[in-house]
């Protein structure tokens, strides 16, 4: 019995038209040490951010839909809407469960961390609600925003589908985690960039939204990384520096993605004719969603 199995699927592969859909998953997180990629502690960390980052940007994913469903003509659009709203939905309420169950339990406080998010996306990226040309614009910048995020999520996604965490030491039970939400990134990956098309987002804000999303996103996830080593009692207090040099180094020895590969993701929507269904196979992610041990374990 093939380790991967998703990974033999032929990415070439179309499966054709997918309907978008939450899924249920179920993970027991008793037992699962802070340090869950145990041979990498600080890539583990800086994944781990992720936990505590995605929530709120989520929650603020799904109140911006809701915004703009009304808004929206497109009968095929507007189902796609309406499952990425789905998937989001537990996207935020799985990872929720890790900060209660996983960071709680050893005794991390993360709401120094999570009242940061609140702000970025309750006050900087949150509605503004109004039907005028102001309210409107910033529903578009939203929605750009939002763009720009889902197309570093599906690349992730992509990445975690077919990165050797085990040889690192993962926790089983935590790449399910990041596989399962990296599959439904790769399968609805089309759906941000087209709501933004919809609403008038071309090349120029699509380039400029990129340019503020791109370091913005990566800020973010090193100050989570940091806050993580800062709460883990078996790393000592490490500054700025030192975290970045930890995590330059899990890249060389590809426990994490590397800078040049992300650029690159990042450049390749500057593009003219950029589309996201470049990035990642349906396929493959199909069939991980088929394998996923939470996928099966909440569907038994």
């Amino acid at each position: 019995m093939k380790l991967f199995p998703w990974r033999s699927e032929n990415p070439e592969i179309d499966p054709g038209v997918v309907a978008l859909h939450a899924r249920n998953v179920r993970f027991d997180w008793s037992d699962v040490d802070l340090q869950w990629m145990s041979a990498e502690p600080i890539a583990g960390h800086l994944i781990s951010a992720l936990n505590m980052l995605l929530p709120e940007g989520e929650r603020m994913f799904i109140e911006t839909y809701r915004e703009a469903l009304p808004y929206v003509k497109d009968a095929k659009l507007r189902e796609d809407m309406l499952g990425f709203i789905g998937q989001e939905a537990m996207h935020a309420q799985t990872h929720g469960k890790v900060l209660d169950e996983v960071f709680t339990a050893h005794g991390v406080d993360v709401s120094p961390y999570l009242a940061q998010m609140e702000y970025l996306f309750r006050s900087s990226l949150g509605p503004r609600g109004g039907d005028d040309r102001a309210g409107r614009q910033m529903l578009i910048e939203r929605l750009a925003f939002i763009a720009c995020l889902e197309h570093f999520f599906a690349w992730l996604g992509d990445w975690v589908l077919n990165a050797d965490l085990e040889k690192f030491g993962a926790d089983p039970r935590m790449a399910d985690l990041f596989r399962w939400h990296g599959a439904e990134e790769v399968e609805h990956r089309n759906v941000a960039h087209e709501v933004a098309e919809y609403f008038g987002v071309g090349y120029v804000r699509r380039c400029a939204s990129m340019t503020l999303v791109f370091p913005i996103f990566l800020v973010v996830l090193v100050r989570g990384a940091r806050f993580l080593v800062q709460q883990d009692p078996q790393l000592p207090d490490q500054g700025y520096a030192r975290v970045l040099a930890g995590v330059f180094g899990a890249m060389w020895r590809g426990a994490l993605p590397g800078v040049p590969s992300l650029l690159a993701s990042a450049l390749s929507t500057f593009q003219p004719g950029y589309h996201p269904q470049s990035v990642g196979s349906t396929a493959q992610a199909i069939a991980y969603l088929a394998a996923s041990p939470g996928a099966r374990a909440a569907a038994s």
